[in-house]
């Protein structure tokens, strides 16, 4: 069975969103909020992710950015058809969709250097999905707790730290004078 799924390559063509049928016993939900969030994604970087649809315009995997569109009053979105599946396969898939990509985690390091990085360059950083709260509490290394936004501008008595080390939240680095 994989062998033949390996070998589909389905093409990427146009629909109207008004013909897309969402799956009535779909399982993940969208808040106002979220559907909020992916209407502003696409209207940063475009329509980026399609629509998978069973062969009938039943929609197996993008139902928020569906309800987005709807939100944005797009008349029409690009749509991979996944006519192969079984509908046993298309059901499973319709979960293994939304879990697998939350059983991802994230590189707290490198996400921190690229939001900090994004930050620089005045990217809005609730576009990455992220609130405020959650991009400030990672500019913050968890070995400096005492750290916060309202006490960033304290004096700092260096003879209270090991010299060598370098800052957490701009990485100046202190040498032993």
């Amino acid at each position: 069975m994989m062998g033949d799924a390996m070998r589909e390559f389905p093409a990427y063509k146009t629909v109207s969103v008004s013909s897309l049928i969402p799956y009535a016993r779909n399982s993940r939900t969208h808040s106002d909020a979220q559907v909020g969030q992916i209407a502003a994604s696409i209207k940063e970087f475009g329509f980026l992710n399609p629509i998978i649809v069973d062969g009938e315009s039943g929609i197996i995997a993008g139902h928020g950015r569906v309800l987005a569109a709807q939100k944005l009053g797009l008349a029409e979105l690009p749509v991979i058809e996944a006519g192969h599946l079984s509908n046993t396969q298309r059901r499973a898939y319709i979960i293994a969709d939304n879990k697998l990509a939350m059983n991802a985690g994230w590189d707290d390091e490198m996400l921190r250097v690229e939001l900090d990085a994004l930050g620089v360059d005045g990217f809005d950083l609730e576009l990455t999905g992220f609130s405020l709260d959650e991009v400030q509490a990672l500019s913050f290394d968890d070995e400096y707790p005492e750290q916060n936004p309202e006490s960033s501008s304290k004096e700092i008595n260096t003879d209270e730290f090991t010299m060598g080390h370098a800052c957490p939240k701009c990485g100046f680095e202190f040498d032993d004078k």
